[in-house]
């Protein structure tokens, strides 16, 4: 299938990272903006052994689940990726990723996974823009596009910021003049910074920042970085510049889910919160038990988690995963409880083995990536463990990321 040929397909489904799948002489043919079901025409842009890629050219034959985009700027920002899908088939689709992942790497069939979804729309607490600077002899400068900003020094020079977000495909930045998958509270800086009324708070020096707004609260790399949000009946300490979940009406929901199934584990023994962050889960958690380990390699989080985990006896560790499993023998007795938020890259090697080996009765794993929990999946359950609930919590409406609960008990 040569570069630049023209073909007509049938789109099978959605794949992971959000392209429609289609097959040409049964090699899989990834195209993106498509939906599935329908007939498109489009173009070879990637060619491998095993799979190429086809730029979208026409929608020959619509799927009923096509839906048109809310979003004036979507598939030119990088944001979102499946606005062009209705919410429906969005959580079909996730689901059916999410299933795949398991029997494909992991290696087994997972239990039907129980699907949580989100508010479609301004659900998004937590957002990263991305800018550039160039130096002016100039009294005033105007931001790219909608995005306008004033900055003057002693000397008459100007501090000119491009900013928006990272683009579909490229490494631009593309302004936007609305975001509205955004919490109202950045939506309408995003769109009063667009009409010129207000200036996006920016941080000196500095190529991306982050915002978080919730509830009337909001915080800015260039700004106001610290404050807390009520999660539930809690107040968790949190800083604009540390992760911290995007969706917080998704978050009180798997914390709700976390304290029933940590509700079931052996109280008599220490439970731990790795990769931990803040320490927004042994906030809840911490006091079902007699003592708890916090662990998180960056610092900056773990500081804010010893100001939010106050119930029990805690130990907080900055420590990697793969380091932490050293210290963990220490428990006589062993864990009761476990529940593990790894990044993207899933669990290092030494703690996925440690767990199979040596992990508590039951263990909690969120992950932000099916095919690295799928990898990990398999050790546990090769170790003896059982997967016996799987949930997906949509965080990320409108976009190809997938959020989710892996129980395992002995």
């Amino acid at each position: 299938m040569p570069i630049n040929d023209v073909l007509k397909l049938t789109i099978e489904s959605i794949a992971a990272g959000g392209a429609g799948l289609a097959r040409f002489g049964g090699k899989p043919v990834f195209i993106e903006g498509s939906a599935p079901g329908e007939v498109v025409i489009c173009r070879v842009v990637q060619e491998h052994t095993s799979w190429a890629r086809a730029e979208l050219l026409e929608v020959a034959e619509a799927s009923p689940c096509r839906a048109v985009p809310v979003c004036a700027d979507y598939g030119v920002c990088g944001g979102c990726n499946l606005q062009h899908l209705s919410y429906e088939a969005q959580l079909k689709a996730k689901t059916a990723i999410l299933k795949e992942s398991f029997e494909q790497t992991g290696g087994f069939e997972p239990p039907q996974p129980e699907v949580f979804p989100s508010p479609p729309w301004e659900y998004r607490n937590r957002v990263q823009f991305h800018c550039t600077r160039q130096f002016h002899c100039t009294r005033q400068f105007h931001c790219i596009r909608q995005f306008h900003s004033t900055g003057q020094s002693h000397h008459g020079r100007t501090n000119k910021a491009n900013f928006g977000f990272m683009g579909r495909g490229n490494r631009d930045i593309t302004a936007v003049r609305d975001c509205p998958v955004a919490d109202p509270g950045i939506r309408a800086v995003v769109q009063d910074a667009a009409s010129g009324a207000r200036e996006l708070p920016l941080p000196p020096e500095k190529d991306r920042f982050t915002v978080y707004s919730r509830n009337g609260l909001f915080l800015s790399e260039g700004g106001t970085r610290r404050g807390t949000t009520r999660l539930l009946d809690r107040d968790i300490a949190v800083d604009a510049g540390v992760f911290f979940q995007s969706n917080g009406v998704m978050l009180e929901k798997l914390i709700a889910d976390l304290c029933e199934v940590a509700g079931g584990a052996d109280h008599d023994r220490a439970m731990a919160d790795i990769y931990c962050g803040v320490g927004t889960f042994a906030a809840f958690l911490a006091d079902m038990f007699p003592a708890t380990d916090v662990v998180e390699e960056n610092k900056n989080a773990i500081g804010l988690a010893r100001e939010n985990v106050k119930g029990g006896t805690c130990e907080f560790f900055a420590l990697r995963d793969r380091d932490w499993v050293k210290t963990a023998e220490r428990r006589a007795g062993g864990y009761g409880f476990i529940v593990a938020d790894p990044p993207r890259q899933g669990m290092a090697p030494q703690l996925a083995a440690w767990l199979a080996e040596k992990g508590p009765p039951l263990i909690a794993y969120v992950s932000c990536d099916p095919a690295t929990l799928s990898r990990d999946s398999k050790i546990l359950t090769r170790g003896g463990y059982r997967l016996s609930r799987l949930c997906l919590y949509d965080f990320y409406p409108q976009t190809s990321h997938i959020e989710s609960l892996a129980v395992f008990s002995k």
